[in-house]
């Protein structure tokens, strides 16, 4: 789960690390009270929506008088801003963060990130502020300092010391450097973060403080049961409805770009279909993974859910009866066909425990579902139909025009 720039900022600031002034607003009346009540003769205006590298989509302007600043909210608020990371759909931007300008001095990179690979967390760090860090990795890779964290022992202080000299700091930064790190990485530790990115670090020109100018956190998923504080900051307009549809209903979805449609259970078993309909020419349009206790509610849900994307051609279901049995996955299957009223074709396969009674109860439903056996013909099937399907939506499309 990820939150917004000013949620970040607000948690960080809890652990004693360092922003400036900044309100939120809804509306450009609201960013011109926010800017009079901050004070100064510079603002930043930041869209607040979940992706990097807004300032080059419009998301961040920087303004000199309330006129601007009501501008730059107007030209902002409600409009769909789309960067490399949200892909050609964007992002609506819903509220604003109105920030006090910063005499800049110096822009750094710090994050810190969970290392699978490792089994550790790693923090990142860079006298190369304000870029894309992949750009500095690919070009300037002997800029970037990583430092592995064992979280069974926690971040020591000569670990922080030694990021705060590789970021080039004056000595008399390193102190407050270290309070910094100590404080994002308390934060990570205390609320099951999985990463905190804070681009650009800044040091103000002048004083020669240390602030952060942008800040980004994800959580785990699965933790939020047991913080509830941090569940109450996810912003769902943020995040793909198909999605946050099947997480409310207790299903692993993650939409795709195919028009395959697929209901599986297991993720491996998910993955593996995912990659036998790409290698029989089609492109799966989600991953759903309906889990071990697929009764006939929640195999419904799963079809609801699926069925939802209008762009969706065919359906696979192809599932696994380990735990659970194949005669109730296929009455499932047959009773949410039946509630449904299902426009596009339907490809089952199932194996395991009761495969042949589940087989049987499909076969004698009357419904027009195509079955196989195996993965591979199942993927096939599914491909086939597929193709059956657009063809004959082109030749209905054609007919009446």
């Amino acid at each position: 789960m990820d939150i917004h720039e000013y949620q970040a900022k607000e948690i960080l600031a809890g652990y004693g690390v360092r922003i400036a002034d900044g309100g939120l607003a809804y509306s450009p009346e609201d960013a011109v009270q926010r800017a009079r009540e901050i004070g100064g003769d510079v603002w930043a205006v930041k869209a607040q929506i979940h992706s990097g590298a807004r300032g080059k989509a419009g998301g961040v302007k920087i303004c000199k008088s309330y006129e601007e600043v009501e501008a730059a909210a107007e030209s902002m608020l409600g409009k769909r801003l789309v960067t490399h990371q949200t892909g050609p759909a964007g992002k609506v931007c819903l509220r604003l963060y109105i920030e006090a300008g910063t005499n800049i001095a110096k822009e750094l990179y710090f994050s810190l990130l969970v290392d699978r690979a490792h089994e550790s967390i790693i923090m990142v760090g860079s006298t190369e502020g304000g870029m894309d860090i992949e750009d500095v990795a690919e070009n300037n890779p002997e800029k970037i300092k990583k430092i592995q964290i064992d979280p069974a022992v926690g971040l020591l202080g000569f670990q922080a010391r030694e990021m705060a000299f590789a970021l080039g700091l004056e000595p008399s930064q390193i102190s407050p450097a270290v309070k910094l790190i100590t404080g994002c990485y308390r934060a990570m530790r205390d609320l099951d973060a999985n990463m905190i990115e804070i681009n650009p670090l800044i040091v103000t020109g002048g004083s020669g403080k240390l602030m952060i100018m942008d800040a980004k956190m994800g959580f785990d998923d699965n933790a939020l049961f047991r913080r509830q504080k941090v569940a109450e900051l996810r912003d769902k307009t943020q995040e793909d409805k198909r999605e946050m549809a099947a997480a409310d209903r207790g299903l692993s979805y993650v939409g795709l770009d195919g028009d395959i449609g697929c209901m599986i259970n297991g993720a491996g078993l998910a993955m593996a279909t995912m990659d036998m309909i790409k290698l029989a020419g089609g492109e799966p349009a989600n991953f759903l993974d309906v889990g071990g206790g697929a009764s006939a509610e929640r195999t419904e849900k799963a079809f609801r859910l699926v069925l939802a994307d209008e762009g969706v051609k065919a359906m696979l279901v192809n599932i696994f009866a380990g735990i659970n049995r194949c005669d109730w996955i296929a009455e499932g299957v047959v009773h949410a066909v039946k509630k449904i009223d299902m426009k596009i074709p339907l490809v089952v396969r199932l194996s395991g425990t009761n495969v042949e009674e589940g087989r049987k109860i499909i076969a004698e439903s009357g419904l027009p579902i195509i079955t196989a056996t195996t993965l591979a013909e199942a993927a096939e099937k599914a491909v086939q139909a597929r193709n059956e399907q657009v063809a004959k939506e082109q030749a209905a499309e054609g007919a009446t025009t």
